[in-house]
């Protein structure tokens, strides 16, 4: 798993706003993004289920549903 993982799913709205805000700052870093489909992973289905998207950083959950710029910085710097 890269260090910046997104459980989604298909048709979430909410799934690819995240990512498209996230992708410019992941780029500045040198960073991609790994984009996970929650319903293939049964054992993320059943964590994380209607939560999505769930933006995982270093397998940390840094935010759920709409992207947590605090919880990001806290949990990226933490782990530089």
């Amino acid at each position: 798993m890269s260090r910046l993982a997104l459980y989604s799913r298909e048709g979430c709205h909410l799934c690819e706003e995240l990512l498209a805000e996230l992708a410019p700052w992941a780029a500045a870093r040198g960073e991609r993004v790994e984009v996970l489909d929650v319903d293939r992973d049964p054992d993320a289905r059943r964590r994380y289920g209607h939560r999505i998207p769930v933006l995982l950083v270093d397998g940390e959950p840094a935010c759920h549903g709409r992207l947590d710029w605090q919880a990001l910085e806290r949990l990226w710097s933490a782990s530089v």
